[in-house]
């Protein structure tokens, strides 16, 4: 039996479709290298940070960037996905969200963001979902990318929670493996497809989902709301 007092999401493919905004810019910069970055290519950048995600590209390309040049390189692709960002619209918000989150703010969780992004502030601020998290940690706040759990350990303290109460909504291998390694009870979002080894349940997306549904295919039925 377990007690959740907590929610915490995802941002990139599982609060908003941001994911083929960074597709498109890590494509832009491997072309610079003569390389084609596939949607195979981009599945290993999902949920990693920049300077993780230059090593991948790196040994894609096969060329060896300098710390320095690895930041340029980063930087360059952060500009172009901003630019992409900026441009969002409210419908690109997944579909169900906001219903699902304001359920649970409804029945009293807590709820928080918990992105390797560094640009997680102005995708809530475009599309105005600031208001449905308690705590945003992103990217600025932790040394360490998943699937080090630090993110998540890091909400759940702002959250004041105790980890093995929360309830994390991930998309990604790394997050997922970050989640468990956080003794965290996790949701897969994703086509069924999609293999996430180690998720709790799957689940395609938050459109129909029912919060206390879900809950019980979990098997929690002490829960603190």
């Amino acid at each position: 039996m377990y007690d959740i007092e907590a929610y915490i999401f995802d941002l990139d493919g599982v609060v908003v479709n941001t994911a083929k905004y960074h597709y498109l810019a890590w494509k832009r910069l491997a072309a610079e290298f003569g390389y084609d970055f596939t949607e195979e290519d981009n599945e290993q950048f999902k949920g990693v940070s920049r300077m993780a995600c230059m090593d991948i590209l790196a040994v894609m390309t096969g060329r060896y960037f300098k710390d320095e040049e690895k930041i340029q390189l980063a930087d360059r692709k952060n500009n172009w996905y901003i630019e992409y960002i900026g441009k969002m619209q409210k419908d690109e918000v997944l579909p169900g969200f906001v219903d699902f989150i304001t359920e649970i703010r409804i029945a009293g969780g807590r709820t928080a963001l918990a992105s390797a992004s560094k640009n997680a502030a102005l995708v809530l601020e475009r599309l105005e979902l600031g208001q449905y998290f308690d705590q945003v940690v992103d990217g600025n706040d932790v040394q360490k990318s998943k699937p080090d759990p630090q993110v998540f350990l890091l909400a759940a303290k702002r959250l004041e929670v105790e980890e093995q109460k929360c309830l994390v909504f991930e998309d990604a291998q790394a997050g997922i493996d970050a989640a468990k390694s956080a003794n965290m009870l996790v949701v897969g979002i994703g086509k069924p497809d999609i293999q996430l080894k180690g998720a709790d349940i799957m689940k395609p997306g938050f459109d129909g989902l029912v919060l206390y549904q879900l809950l019980r295919e979990l098997n929690i039925t002490d829960v603190a709301v």
